[in-house]
């Protein structure tokens, strides 16, 4: 697999979500299926252990079997993917890192580290180090991390570790995207995917590490192709989109449900793979009792997603 530049890094990339049996085992089964699934949905390509794939929540045994069978199926396709190896932990993502590049991924996404908050010398180091294994990076750097950087501070790590390649970020306001155009230049952007549209217009996203494409994979990576050739409907899409997550998700978030837990409540919804809701102990997650009526309103606001 060729790895990944900041040039070449951009579309719709789906997560790996992680199903989980009732005895909080993974179902393998479904994991595989799921690969397959994505592979033939044609996404630009899939990205393993993201929030959504419970990295922070898995044994190393589990990290190797889980990647081990995305890089097979993916080199065997020809489909693009990058590894998670973040952990709270750096000396464990680090580890997760080495074994990660063995198995030829176009990128390693890390975050930073996570328990006691990293100087941007810290930062340089942590980077530096995993760079060192001859890898591109992406950052990964939420809203709820502990340090979300700023415009500038992508900028300078990037100038300190020429490996970093890409960010995932939420979006800001104008001034945000204005620094992100001055001091991250040399950086593939991607933001949320219900987002992507207006990030694609502003001129900041190269793409997103979707949660769109949770919903149906096919329909997202339609999404991202239109934004080429037409985005104003692109932007009509969206607009419907996040009136799907106001009325039908963001309710969820409220509650407390966390971000796995709605991207596989997404997936239930989309109804395209056999995962489940369910998130290994101790997290809570949305029943699938809940599933039906939130279909049939996301196939009344964003009937693309439902129609392939």
């Amino acid at each position: 697999m060729h790895q990944l530049s900041a040039a070449t890094l951009k579309g719709n990339w789906a997560t790996l979500l992680l199903p989980m049996n009732a005895d909080d085992s993974i179902d393998y089964v479904v994991l595989s299926d799921e690969i397959d699934l994505l592979i033939a949905a044609g996404v630009d390509g899939i990205y393993s252990n993201g929030t959504a794939g419970e990295f922070h929540n898995q044994t190393e045994d589990e990290f190797d079997k889980v990647n081990a069978l995305l890089a097979d199926k993916c080199h065997a396709a020809g489909m693009p993917f990058q590894i998670g190896a973040s952990h709270p932990s750096p000396v464990i993502s680090y580890e997760r890192a080495k074994r990660g590049v063995a198995l030829k991924p176009g990128a390693l996404q890390v975050i930073l580290p996570d328990w006691v908050v990293a100087n941007h010398d810290e930062q340089v180091n942590f980077l530096s180090r995993i760079a060192g294994l001859d890898t591109p990076l992406v950052l990964y750097n939420p809203p709820h991390a502990k340090k979300v950087l700023q415009p500038k501070e992508y900028g300078d790590l990037q100038q300190a570790v020429p490996q970093l390649i890409g960010l995932k970020v939420l979006i800001g306001d104008a001034s945000w995207i204005s620094g992100m155009k001055e001091y991250a230049s040399n950086l593939s952007v991607f933001v949320p995917g219900h987002f992507l549209a207006s990030g694609v217009k502003s001129g900041v996203a190269s793409g997103a590490y979707s949660n769109v494409a949770c919903i149906n994979p096919i329909a997202a990576q339609k999404w991202w192709q239109q934004m080429q050739t037409d985005i104003e409907a692109a932007l009509d899409l969206e607009k419907r989109m996040l009136q799907f997550f106001d009325e039908c998700i963001t309710p969820y978030k409220n509650k407390g449900f966390s971000n796995p837990a709605l991207d596989k409540f997404l997936t239930a919804v989309g109804g395209w793979s056999a995962m489940t809701t369910r998130l290994r102990w101790p997290y809570q997650y949305i029943s699938g009792d809940d599933v039906a009526a939130v279909r049939k309103r996301a196939q009344h606001l964003i009937p693309e997603f439902f129609n392939n």
